[in-house]
């Protein structure tokens, strides 16, 4: 479906994904430009460890709505569930590359949340409870990992139980979604600190726990 309806959705979907609630919130409550401060990630954990732990609330529920607001506004175009996701991935790759910060955004984690809740709330809850069940032992990227990779055989596998009408749909979909974020994880400019890391332990380490050096706090506290 490429109507002209449809690519203004398109369009409409980038640019609200493009909105950098967690630049603005750190630049204004603690003058912190996240792209150099933290994991250098625009998002709402990058605002928790920099800025202010309360203002990451917000920041996180404003990018979940990001992806759950330009889904349903597809849905209501009765576009077919496929393309439901297509439009809520374009929220994602405007969180990750926004134009309005030149490009350097989050990993859009918040914004697929969003997409994937207004696909199905269920499966939406599944994907919380696999990715925050490693947040107590830090591995919360690895948890993402694990979560965002089950949802294409929960959609296809429990469709029915997870109020999916179209699992054909949601399994390509999500597979494109899979796709985004491993893209996002492996394609950044190798960092200084990882200079001396073999390519083959930088990918693993991206891949796993997106940074470049298995040492998280180092990766954290560097400079830049």
């Amino acid at each position: 479906m490429l109507s002209w309806q449809f690519v203004l959705l398109g369009l409409f979907a980038y640019l609200l994904g493009s909105v950098p609630a967690a630049y603005i919130a750190a630049r204004l409550s603690k003058g912190v430009d996240l792209r150099k401060a933290g994991s250098g990630n625009v998002g709402a954990s990058n605002v928790a460890r920099t800025a202010s732990k309360k203002l990451a609330i917000p920041v996180f529920l404003f990018d979940i709505g990001k992806g759950y607001l330009v889904v349903w506004l597809a849905s209501l175009m009765g576009v077919d569930l496929f393309y439901q996701i297509i439009i809520g991935l374009l929220a994602v790759v405007g969180h990750n590359w926004p134009v309005f910060l030149g490009f350097k955004g989050g990993r859009g984690i918040a914004t697929s949340l969003g997409v994937v809740l207004a696909v199905s709330p269920w499966l939406g809850l599944i994907m919380i409870v696999l990715a925050y069940g490693m947040a107590p032992f830090k591995q919360l990227a690895l948890g993402v990992l694990i979560a965002v990779s089950s949802l294409p055989a929960l959609a296809w596998f429990a469709a029915s139980s997870m109020g999916i009408s179209d699992k054909h749909g949601a399994l390509w979909g999500f597979l494109v979604m899979l796709g985004l974020v491993i893209f996002r994880r492996l394609s950044p400019q190798r960092s200084e600190i990882s200079h001396d890391t073999p390519v083959w332990m930088l990918l693993v380490n991206r891949l796993l726990f997106d940074r470049d050096i298995r040492d998280r706090e180092a990766w954290i506290s560097r400079s830049g």
